[in-house]
């Protein structure tokens, strides 16, 4: 067994045991951070295969922003958990039930898979003087699916938009602050001089 299949698998058990104890860690905080040691083993599985830009977008992206916003959400809302287990535990028969037909249709497909002949040359490492993955995969953006990346960052957009617009209320019993109408103001009606005498108060 060479040290690339030790490695291998080292990751492998890693991102299955990680994601394991992510759905089963009684402290939410725990969970996110064994999903940050499966996001990380991934990413050294893609380095693995030689996809070193997708692991450092999975390194950058889904750990240093989604899984970081996760844990800062998790530790600052006040939410029973309690409750929440209580309510899930209804739920449990109907989510085995599901978990065991899904079970059984990988079975199926597991039974039935073919290998294609030429399947393990296409999975060959590439050579030094082939194209860098980060160029190839940038000539193939950039270049044959130039116009359906464009749409995909429109919709993104038009989702960002939207998602901003459906939550920017602006309700009439919450004061706001309006800068113009402070700077603006007119001392004159802003104040109102009172001669207090001794003794009597406002």
């Amino acid at each position: 067994m060479t040290a690339f299949t030790i490695t291998f698998y080292m990751f492998a058990l890693t991102v299955v045991a990680s994601g394991l104890l992510v759905v089963t860690a009684r402290n939410p905080v725990h969970s996110v951070l064994w999903l940050i040691l499966c996001f990380l083993s991934s990413a050294g599985m893609f380095v693995l295969m030689g996809a070193e830009f997708v692991a450092m977008l999975l390194i950058i992206v889904y750990v240093g922003a989604v899984a970081v916003l996760f844990l800062f959400v998790v530790m600052m809302l006040d939410v029973d958990f309690a409750e929440l287990k209580a309510e899930m535990s209804r739920y449990v028969p109907i989510a085995g039930l599901i978990g065991l037909v899904l079970l059984m249709q990988l079975g199926l497909a597991l039974g039935t898979w073919g290998y294609a002949e030429d399947a393990q040359a296409l999975r060959a490492a590439p050579t030094p003087g082939d194209m860098h993955n980060t160029k190839a995969l940038g000539m193939l953006l950039y270049d044959q699916y130039f116009l359906l990346f464009q749409l995909a960052g429109l919709i993104l957009l038009v989702a960002m938009v939207g998602a901003i617009v459906l939550t920017l209320r602006h309700r009439t019993d919450v004061k706001r602050q309006n800068v113009l109408a402070q700077m603006y103001r007119d001392p004159a009606k802003a104040m109102e001089l009172k001669d207090v005498k001794p003794g009597q108060g406002l």
